[in-house]
């Protein structure tokens, strides 16, 4: 897959981060994350993010990179387009890019750098430098410490033909805006706010209509059905379903932080998919906010 058939594929559809599976000692369960892919895969997202995010990415090692991304590449070959995640400093953040490259993802999503703070051009050549680094797509998550603008954005257009997306975690509307203003069309535009679903309708408005679901990990058909109402503009579904379940969902997922990742394991094992408990230092719900969890999803019946 070339970088412009990843921009072509990521520029329409839902995407989604599938969980990890660890079993009952913290280990990676590589049986049941093939099972869970292969169950998410039919439901017809554009394309998975292997350890990604929600993938909790940020407390893996190096060895158990490789076999999440391997399993995620050869479970679901010829079904769904695999997007590994990647990140941390620098030469770390290559050497997961390469090891992607070599499993067979077919692309990137360029996590944040951890910790440090750095210069917008800082920011630009640790990216440029990842970009150098592969041949496949790359995407850039513009979150946390990742901060770049159109400025620095034009440079990496014209020195990283590979670098075909950009997706947004700031939720600054005026950067947003400049950005999109500025770089039209040569990148594929995806939003990252967690929970995507309460910002899609604005972030489409903005000229970003993709954007990547958590809860798909749960609820695929609810999260399908909510990408259509935004794509369609059809304001009514979209109102049901923001009262019926997503804001209500916010009012758990908002109690501490992380629970962004802690509450889509919850809802996973609610269902029978059970990815296992998070790691630290990530906490899972309390067996209260499971409860009420579960009485959100039972409302919206069969997935």
């Amino acid at each position: 897959m070339t970088p412009q058939d990843l921009k072509h594929i990521i520029s329409s559809g839902l995407l989604s981060f599938p969980v990890t599976d660890f079993d009952a000692e913290g280990n990676f369960n590589a049986r049941s994350y093939a099972a869970r892919l292969e169950w998410l895969a039919p439901y017809g997202a554009s394309a998975l993010f292997a350890a990604g995010g929600t993938g909790e990415f940020f407390s893996l090692s190096g060895p158990e990179y490789g076999q999440i991304i391997k399993t995620a590449v050869d479970t679901c070959q010829g079904k769904v387009p695999i997007i590994a995640g990647a990140g941390g400093p620098t030469r770390q953040a290559i050497a997961f890019a390469q090891e992607a490259e070599r499993l067979g993802a077919h692309g990137i999503l360029l996590l944040p750098h951890y910790l440090t703070e750095a210069s917008p051009e800082g920011v630009a050549a640790h990216v440029e430098a990842v970009c150098k680094s592969v041949k496949f797509g790359v995407i850039v998550y513009n979150r946390a410490v990742c901060r770049l603008g159109p400025a620095q954005l034009k440079v990496l257009a014209e020195r990283c033909p590979n670098l075909v997306g950009f997706k947004d975690g700031m939720g600054d509307i005026e950067l947003m805006v400049s950005i999109r203003q500025a770089m039209g069309e040569r990148f594929a535009y995806l939003g990252g706010l967690p929970t995507a679903e309460v910002y899609a309708a604005a972030y489409k408005a903005l000229g970003v209509p993709v954007y990547s679901s958590a809860v798909f990990n749960f609820i695929p058909k609810t999260a399908l059905a909510f990408y259509e109402a935004v794509r369609t503009d059809d304001r009514a579904t979209q109102s049901r379903l923001l009262d019926e379940f997503f804001l209500p969902y916010l009012a758990i997922r908002n109690r501490k932080p992380g629970y962004a990742v802690s509450i889509v394991k919850a809802g996973a094992t609610i269902i029978g998919h059970s990815g296992g408990p998070v790691r630290a230092p990530l906490t899972d719900l309390t067996g209260e906010e499971v409860e009420q969890l579960r009485g959100l999803i039972h409302k919206l019946g069969p997935q």
